[in-house]
């Protein structure tokens, strides 16, 4: 039997007719149930036959298209000590996802999960002059990340396969063509993969660095929330939408201070004095690295806390509880106000520009405020789109309310700049005979998220319908139940094999057609050959998996179909 078939009789691999308990997502559920992954624990997954195959293909597909931007494959550590990464503030900033342990000796280590520090430091090693640059270093490896709820089988898990690439070179122009050259290839590998994308801008958070752009794959179990405009090109994260700053001009009598007894929240004091919500000023306190911070921002509209803790980076940032407000009567709960706040922050959106007035809490226990005005009764120290964007909200680019839609994050691209060198006094010698500051990008691909978000984009009612590039086999052959017609179907499997097709042939003894057919369905490989009632004749049946479209050819003629 040629190289190319695995016979089913012998393939670990065990199918599910209902699905798992705990499973929520389309791809955990159909993955699970067709025999490619299984769970050991709650975020840990092992890859069997099938899914291996799924999983080496993307991981071909991907080191093919990077080889092909000169980029060189490397494998290093997933072990790392800690040293690297305190050198540039990440061992402290990662906080509760980073794997911390230590060795006998009580050294500190973690399980890497991502490789800026560690590449930064190999080409530190390696290259001294400016023409051993450009270099582009990449690897595909096991990454760890300690998520507080892992679900959604292996969209999310707290170990995953990624490909991680990072460019060096000496100058920003040259950081713009690796970044350039690494967008392309990745708008090649997922065209290959058949996955659906969009390009979205983002934001860098713990990464560092300036332009970061992500790849979406739209999906209903997609843990990312985008925009975009029907009317423009443009698209963003969530956390990257902004809003200008754009200061009102107007007269706004004094301000009044109001009894509003017992509307400690922006819908009861909406409610007491019958005004909109988008009137009153909402006042979050948070803190940020323990100090008490406030954050003004429309009452109709919630603060993301994302997008705060974004612009906060490094600082850790957190809501206050009761006991803050302990010993601090310039903050009374439900009523605090901008004006008067003493040796507090106050941070605000757009939203609430020079000029605008608004009713807000007047710092006295049932008491507001009206005609409280930005920039005449109370300064803002600094400006930060912070509120949850929303449907309908206008474009930046163009003034069209935005669309809102639910994706899978599948790469991100980032300029990181000179963070990660400076950290590391990564020098080169330049032509002119003086040390050059290296600058970097740093580019990742999720290789087993890769095959969730294909998994949710590419299945049907009745299981997975695989794009050719990737699916485990080219060609799933039924073999009906007769020992004539599982003769035929191994006869056919071979010839296939032999001339270079990837084959699953389905020869499994005591198992009815209609488990048989059941199977071949779930699994998803995109051409079924059955060798069913006209075996005989030497007739077989092949069916488009994807569309469902069935015909039947000669063996020569299925022959000659299926090795075109």
């Amino acid at each position: 039997m040629a190289a190319q078939v695995q016979r089913m009789s012998r393939l670990m691999v065990k199918t599910l007719r209902d699905d798992p308990a705990d499973a929520e997502t389309l791809s955990h559920k159909l993955l699970v149930r067709a025999g490619y992954v299984r769970r050991n624990a709650a975020g840990i997954w092992s890859w069997l036959p099938l899914g291996m195959r799924v999983l080496e293909n993307v991981a071909r597909v991907v080191r093919e298209e990077m080889d092909a931007i000169g980029a060189q494959e490397v494998l290093l550590p997933a072990l790392l000590p800690n040293e690297p990464y305190e050198a540039t503030g990440r061992w402290e900033e990662y906080g509760a996802e980073l794997f911390r342990l230590q060795d006998r000796k009580g050294a500190d280590y973690l399980l890497g999960p991502t490789h800026e520090e560690i590449f930064t430091q190999l080409v530190k090693d390696q290259c001294t002059s400016y023409k051993d640059l450009p270099v582009i270093l990449y690897q595909i490896q096991t990454k760890y990340r300690d998520e507080a709820r892992p679900r959604s089988g292996i969209l999310r898990g707290r170990e995953f396969q990624m490909k991680d690439s990072y460019s060096f070179d000496t100058t920003d122009e040259g950081l713009a063509e690796s970044y350039r050259l690494h967008r392309e290839a990745y708008i090649k590998i997922f065209q290959r993969l058949g996955l659906e994308h969009r390009i979205v801008s983002a934001v860098s958070g713990a990464m560092g660095g300036s332009a970061s752009e992500e790849f979406l794959a739209p999906a209903a179990a997609g843990e990312d929330t985008f925009v975009y405009c029907p009317s423009c090109d443009y698209a963003a994260n969530t956390e990257a939408v902004t809003f200008a700053l754009k200061p009102v001009t107007g007269e706004h009598g004094p301000v009044e201070e109001l009894d509003t007894p017992d509307t400690p929240t922006i819908e009861t004091l909406a409610d007491h004095l019958g005004v909109p919500a988008s009137a009153t000023l909402k006042n979050l306190l948070v803190k940020v690295d323990g100090e008490i911070v406030a954050v003004g921002v429309p009452g109709d509209r919630e603060v993301d806390l994302g997008k705060l803790t974004d612009h906060l980076a490094p600082a850790s940032v957190e809501l206050v509880t009761a006991e803050d407000f302990v010993g601090r009567p310039d903050l009374v709960r439900g009523y605090v106000g901008p004006q008067g706040l003493e040796k507090v922050r106050y941070i605000a959106d757009p939203r609430v520009a020079p000029g605008t007035a608004w009713i807000t809490g007047a710092n006295k226990q049932d008491k507001h405020a009206r005609n409280v005005v930005a920039g005449r009764d109370f300064e803002v120290d600094d400006y930060l789109d912070v509120v949850v964007v929303e449907d309908g909200d206008p474009c930046p680019t163009c003034g069209t309310g935005l669309k809102l839609d639910r994706a899978i994050e599948i790469g991100h691209i980032f300029q990181l700049g000179r963070k990660y060198t400076d950290a590391f006094q990564l020098d080169v010698l330049g032509q002119n005979g003086k040390p050059v500051r290296v600058t970097m990008g740093s580019y990742g691909i999720g290789v087993s998220r890769a095959v969730a978000a294909l998994a949710e984009q590419h299945a049907d009612e009745q299981g997975l319908c695989w794009p050719a590039e990737i699916a485990p086999a080219d060609v799933h052959v039924v073999a009906a139940g007769k020992a004539l017609q599982t003769e035929l179907a191994l006869d056919v499997a071979e010839k296939l094999g032999a001339a270079g097709a990837r084959v699953l042939v389905d020869d499994r003894a005591g198992v009815s057609p209609g488990v048989k057919f059941t199977d071949a369905e779930l699994i998803g490989v995109p051409k079924i050959l059955v060798a069913g009632r006209r075996s005989g004749e030497g007739v077989l049946e092949l069916k488009d998996r994807r569309t469902g479209e069935r015909e039947e050819l000669t063996v020569e003629e299925a022959l000659a179909r299926l090795t075109a």
